[in-house]
């Protein structure tokens, strides 16, 4: 059952080596080495870099932005700039982050297509040059407060098989994002491409083909409609890369070789619009394999005596780091550092909301003589976990985060901010001239 107590030592799901305690031989001794407080995270630096590199070896062809708000720790932000990442950025905040650990804001992406006209007016001030929209009222925003900007128009899709579905709420019809890009052109802006997400933590690769045969057919048609004056050079595949939960996940490779299948089935050679250059923006995938929660129990509890299943209270929950158990979505794995017969339980939080329950129809299972005091850990949990802790709701303070330092041999990959600067061709300007920004905000 899920939730055993430790894990065997070797290798775990997630292809990270593990200990005989369960968790990242590095995380273990951080933790041997330190008394920290609980809840608390700690976050494996190499794991990072590691995942990154594997990303460029099996998709190359595509320029990386980091999704900043999977988790927006400067340190990771830092390690990521130095590999080479661009970055996502979802609003003004996680734009001063990225200025501040020394991205030129030539390599930041504006992806959120809900934007003030206040934050627009920030962001370009600032340099950026990039901005995501899906409807003709945020055009209208971009056109007078960014004036010249490369935009790029999200695609309603239906991201059927991902633990975490992103549909409904961003995106637009194709034949609405084809008006819309017309319309960018016409007034100025440099509407460089198309967008979509299949879904978070998507564990089909083939469910990208549908999405890149939509925006292939808005590609030809914004070629025919005008002229080939308007091209899309840019398709932004979007994040849904998976981590390691307690389901199985496919090889990063297997998605790359589906994603790249698609691209040359739908934009064939001497296609209408061309081929268009490739960009993702992980986040999950990145982070999440790289980070180990470790929490205290506080409490176990039955609601009757003839009841076999016990309530399990930890000194987090889904306004502490552990929002993405809301509907069970996402299933983590659990170590105790207890061990002997296991029983069923319910997962649940400190405050007083009854909400705040993590597991209760999941079937967990965790060691019958777990009590309080008792550490319970929780892995792949770098992505979605601190930056989404409430501050201050019930008392409770967000989680502290410590990153482990990258190992000599990850700090010997890292380019540099200066040499890895440099904003991906795919964006470069339509008529052959300066990248977007670059005149704008020198530096690395």
């Amino acid at each position: 059952m899920p939730g055993a107590a430790g894990e065997e030592a070797g290798e775990s799901q997630s292809g990270t080596a593990v200990g005989a305690e369960g968790l990242p031989p590095a995380i273990a001794q951080f933790h041997a080495q330190h008394d920290l407080s609980t809840p608390c995270l700690v976050i494996e630096l190499d794991v990072v870099a590691e995942r990154f590199t594997a990303l460029r070896t099996a998709l190359g062809e595509a320029s990386v932005y980091y999704a900043v708000k999977a988790n927006p720790e400067p340190d990771v932000i830092r390690l990521l700039a130095a590999l080479g990442s661009n970055f996502d950025v979802a609003s003004p905040a996680e734009i001063d982050l990225c200025l501040r650990a020394g991205v030129s804001p030539h390599r930041l992406s504006y992806g959120n297509t809900i934007k003030k006209r206040a934050d627009i007016a920030h962001a370009y001030g600032l340099g950026v040059r990039l901005f995501a929209f899906d409807s003709a009222a945020e055009l209208d925003k971009l056109a007078t407060l960014a004036p010249g900007a490369a935009v790029i128009c999200r695609l309603l899709t239906h991201d059927t098989k991902a633990d975490w579905p992103l549909s409904r709420k961003f995106g637009c019809t194709p034949d609405m994002a084809v008006d819309l890009l017309l319309e960018a052109d016409e007034r100025g802006l440099d509407a460089c491409g198309v967008s979509f997400h299949v879904g978070s933590q998507q564990r089909d690769p083939g469910q990208w083909d549908a999405a890149v045969a939509l925006a292939a057919s808005v590609s030809r048609e914004v070629s025919r409609r005008s002229g080939d004056q308007v091209r899309v050079r840019v398709l932004n595949l979007g994040g849904g890369f998976p981590a390691h939960y307690l389901e199985d996940v496919p090889p990063i490779e297997q998605y790359a070789a589906s994603i790249r299948a698609s691209v040359d089935r739908h934009f064939p050679p001497g296609a209408a619009g061309g081929r268009p250059g490739l960009m993702v923006e992980p986040g999950r995938f990145l982070v999440a394999d790289a980070g180990v929660m470790r929490t205290e129990v506080v409490l176990v509890a039955r609601k009757s005596h003839a009841d076999d299943e016990r309530w399990v209270f930890l000194d987090t929950g889904v306004f502490g780091g552990l929002a993405e158990t809301a509907g069970e979505a996402i299933r983590y794995r659990l170590v105790t550092s207890r061990v002997g017969p296991r029983g069923p339980v319910v997962l649940a939080g400190p405050t007083c909301d009854s909400a705040d329950i993590m597991y209760q129809h999941h079937r967990y299972e965790l060691p019958l003589a777990l009590t309080d005091g008792d550490r319970l850990d929780v892995l792949s949990a770098g992505a979605y976990t601190s930056a989404y802790c409430t501050d201050g709701f019930n008392g409770f303070s967000p989680m502290p985060v410590h990153c482990l330092p990258p190992s000599a041999q990850v700090r010997s990959l890292a380019v540099g901010n200066q040499e890895a600067g440099e904003l991906p061709h795919v964006l470069r300007g339509r008529r052959g001239g300066p990248v977007p920004g670059e005149d704008v905000h020198p530096g690395p």
